[in-house]
């Protein structure tokens, strides 16, 4: 059943000025999984009005758009059907899992466990599945998706570090990328009805999510540190679609006022954006943009386009930032034809539409997944010429 947001959000020009007096705030204090909506209320936060009521679904997707994507691949449009091969490829090759790690070891800078791995690919393996449910109505794929939501929150306990080169800060970067992608699962699952067949999760499982939820919340994405860089971005989005799913407006609103204080810290008003030339790569920047862009849909589905058009569309002017990458004019050239194209970049196509965003999502048309498993993807399939977006 879908809800509609009864009040908007107050403009982003306000958030700025008052997010501008707490930019250099530390990260917050431990709080326990228990902890009640009002440990996320920062003085930023308080500066904002609470919308009333959620859209559902409302992470990425919602029930008009995938009512369009489902009736055209199910009606044999070629397009659609281009894409949510994606969505099959990457069912196909990945098995559901029968088994889940209470602790998740992480390491810094590309070091990797196998719980780490795992998490990573289930988080995109359970959206996947919640997508080909979508499409089919068949309860199989309902099935697995719920075993992999339910394999998590029940079994999950904590984060720990790979090795004393681990940033210790690790955890919160890694509970940032994969839960978003839970949730998006997770918000088809509870809310959308193919065909008008429930997905059978149960009211227990879904509290049992809840809790996971606040678990690495409020234990990691709530203490990410100020490093103006991806890392804001992705904890801030986190916490976006966090809110929506607990139907929290004081979280969703946390994660909104962090999202619009980081924005113009981290693109500049050219476009650029440092982390291309600092890291010298082609990922850690992109890292940023589909955070931002990501964000920026989640706050359109339940009513708010601000951040999508904040300071001349800001968003916009860094997507022309990668293009120049690409294009081997930045000055510090580390993209190239054969570097990964982010899935956000088909979201911010669907929005803005400009020819620098399609020359980008054309190059490795149709979209799949992010190489390294960070961020949701299948967005050409969700996204791609879908009216209303």
């Amino acid at each position: 059943m879908k809800q509609h947001m009864n009040s908007r959000l107050r403009s982003i020009p306000l958030l700025l000025s008052v997010a501008a007096v707490f930019s250099c705030s530390k990260p917050g204090a431990h709080v326990s999984n228990q902890a009640v909506d009002k440990m996320d209320v920062s003085p930023v936060a308080a500066a904002a009005p609470a919308i009333t009521s959620f859209v559902h679904p409302g992470v990425l997707n919602t029930q008009t758009s995938l009512d369009y994507i489902g009736g055209q691949a199910n009606g044999g449009d070629a397009g659609r059907l281009a894409s949510y091969q994606k969505v099959l490829d990457f069912c196909n090759s990945h098995s559901v899992p029968t088994s889940f790690y209470a602790t998740v070891v992480v390491g810094s800078n590309g070091a990797t466990s196998p719980s780490k791995s795992q998490i990573r690919s289930n988080a995109e393996l359970a959206y996947a599945l919640a997508l080909r449910w979508a499409k089919t109505g068949t309860d199989t794929y309902a099935k697995q998706a719920i075993q992999i939501l339910n394999g998590w929150s029940y079994t999950f306990q904590k984060y720990a570090l790979l090795n004393s080169s681990t940033n210790p800060n690790q955890p919160a970067l890694e509970a940032s990328w994969t839960t978003p992608s839970f949730v998006a699962a997770a918000e088809i699952l509870r809310y959308y009805k193919p065909f008008g067949r429930s997905s059978g999760w149960s009211a227990a499982d879904i509290n049992q999510f809840n809790n996971y939820l606040n678990n690495v919340k409020n234990n990691y994405i709530n203490k990410c540190p100020v490093y103006n860089n991806n890392w804001n971005a992705s904890a801030a989005y986190a916490k976006m679609a966090i809110g929506i799913f607990l139907n929290s407006t004081t979280v969703f609103q946390n994660g909104y006022n962090d999202l619009v204080k980081y924005l113009p810290v981290i693109i500049k008003s050219d476009g650029s954006i440092p982390e291309l030339c600092d890291r010298q790569d082609c990922v850690h920047f992109q890292y940023s943009l589909t955070a931002f862009a990501y964000a920026a849909e989640l706050a359109r589905i339940q009513g708010d386009n601000g951040i999508w058009t904040y300071s001349s569309n800001l968003i916009s002017k860094g997507y022309d930032f990668m293009r120049a990458a690409y294009n081997g004019s930045t000055g510090c050239n580390y993209c190239t034809t054969s570097s990964p194209v982010f899935p956000g970049t088909e979201v911010a196509y669907s929005y803005y539409k400009t020819g620098n965003l399609g020359y980008l999502r054309g190059l490795q048309d149709p979209l799949g997944v992010p190489n390294d498993n960070t961020f949701l993807g299948f967005t050409t399939y969700t996204h791609y010429n879908v009216p209303g977006l």
